[in-house]
């Protein structure tokens, strides 16, 4: 790793709230969180204005009327509004989380 701290790295979404989603990039390539329902558990790479996720695992608990996109996230970019806009593996957008408090 470089000089300095990824923009990447840190809390993204509402961590206050079990049953929103949200993700915590650590700056040793770990990543943690949930999708509102399942805890996920993964890892995840910086390329240039990219981060690929290593595979996020999840538990696998029922969720009624829960939307559990994020445990689909393939990659993930900042966008201009400073959000983190999340893909699929398809390469559409599936979700977008705001940068934790």
């Amino acid at each position: 790793m470089g000089s300095g701290t990824s923009p990447f790295v840190g809390v993204w979404g509402d961590t206050s709230d079990p049953k929103q989603p949200s993700l915590e990039l650590k700056s040793d390539g770990n990543a943690t969180g949930t999708d509102g329902c399942n805890r996920l558990t993964g890892s995840w790479k910086e390329d240039g204005k990219t981060i690929a996720f290593g595979g996020l695992a999840s538990t696998r608990m029922a969720c009624e009327g829960v939307d559990t996109w994020l445990a689909n996230a393939s990659t993930a970019r900042i966008q201009e509004d400073g959000k983190l806009a999340v893909f699929g593996q398809s390469g559409d957008e599936i979700g977008t989380l705001a940068a934790g408090r």
